[in-house]
């Protein structure tokens, strides 16, 4: 057996009609960028979360950089975030000169450990971003509350869990700015880059609109130094297509962790925990493992893809050694991504997969 890690085609294929005629009819009228359905799909972003405002944009990497930059972080600010993570968490936050600080994480949810962030507050800090690590939001209720006590920020880094709830409310919803990524590979994916920002504050929500457009405040005219961060219409359209259907998905999504979980319980793995006020959006199920490198190996020789997300934590990376970080300094971060590994993940495991799967760890 050959197994799809993502299985991209199959979705693809099970909404192929009507995915084909939409992103025609954005053809037929040429408007490739900020075309109507970009409008509507924003809209039907605001109705699926909740959220007040929805704005698209060009990726996930370029929602979080957005986010920075309505809430005005610039050189010499501080920036707490997790060292475990997909770079573009504290690279976004380096790019516009801040400094990213690092917090270890919850062994158990691999998420930012809340009880650890006040210790690394100081009068320069102005933001915290958390990261819904494998579609999982954090604490979010702890971080809101540590960061209304020192007047902070909260951008949440939602690339991995769009349709994930905490509190019954979804991540997009909680912090000051939200943000989520629509690569392919995400639970909710277009065929390209694309990302959206959400928040409440219609000032900010202006902002990010006008600072996606170079700034502009009508056009040629700039109120603000900003970017080409657009979501181009075709991936808007098929956007709007897989967005009716995503609530199917994260159902099955759902009922392919809970089959995973049965069939690996009492193996020598530890498995995804979820907190109970808590749904994952599940972009990934991720174990960890002794010997990764033995077990991935006998995997691939059964037709099992396996990915490690991620391999080096951020305070050990090269582009990062200015920071002054050391082996050490992030104890469970090292230890996670020493024994992290992720099995294929999709809406469309088959029950035969699954236990395929199984049978070979």
């Amino acid at each position: 057996m050959k197994i799809d890690f993502a299985k991209l085609q199959d979705q693809y294929q099970l909404y192929k009609t009507e995915i084909d005629e939409a992103i025609h009819v954005v053809l037929d009228k040429s408007n490739y960028i900020m075309g109507e359905e970009v409008s509507q799909l924003e809209e039907s972003l605001q109705e699926f979360t909740g959220a007040k405002h929805a704005i698209t944009c060009s990726s996930g990497t370029d929602a979080l950089l957005l986010a920075m930059m309505a809430l005005d972080i610039k050189p010499g600010d501080e920036v707490i975030t997790t060292p475990f993570t997909f770079i573009a968490t504290a690279e976004t936050i380096a790019f516009l000169g801040a400094t990213p600080v690092f917090v270890d994480i919850d062994e158990k949810t691999y998420n930012i450990n809340p009880d650890l962030i006040e210790a690394k507050i100081t009068s320069k800090t102005k933001a915290i971003i958390p990261v819904s690590l494998y579609g999982q939001p954090a604490d979010m209720q702890k971080i809101q509350d540590i960061a209304n006590k020192h007047n902070l920020k909260v951008i949440i880094d939602g690339a991995q869990s769009f349709g994930s709830t905490f509190n019954n409310m979804t991540d997009s919803v909680w912090g000051d700015i939200s943000t989520t990524s629509f690569f392919p590979a995400k639970p909710l994916g277009c065929f390209g880059d694309g990302g959206a920002v959400f928040t409440d504050n219609e000032e900010i929500a202006e902002k990010i609109k006008s600072l996606r457009v170079h700034g502009q405040s009508k056009r040629y005219h700039h109120k603000y130094i900003g970017m080409g961060g657009r979501l181009d219409t075709i991936q808007a359209t098929i956007l709007n297509v897989k967005l009716k259907y995503y609530k199917k998905d994260l159902a099955l999504r759902q009922e392919v962790a809970s089959k995973y979980t049965k069939a690996l319980s009492g193996k020598d793995l530890i498995l995804p925990f979820v907190a109970k006020n808590v749904t994952s959006a599940w972009a990934q199920y991720s174990v960890r493992v002794k010997n990764r490198d033995n077990i991935q190996s006998s995997l691939k020789e059964n037709g099992i893809p396996t990915a490690v997300h991620y391999p080096m934590p951020l305070h050990l990376q090269e582009c990062f050694e200015y920071l002054g970080y050391k082996k050490g300094d992030f104890p469970i971060s090292e230890i996670v991504s020493e024994e992290i590994m992720s099995l294929p993940m999709n809406p469309y495991l088959t029950d035969e997969e699954i236990k395929y799967i199984s049978n070979r760890l």
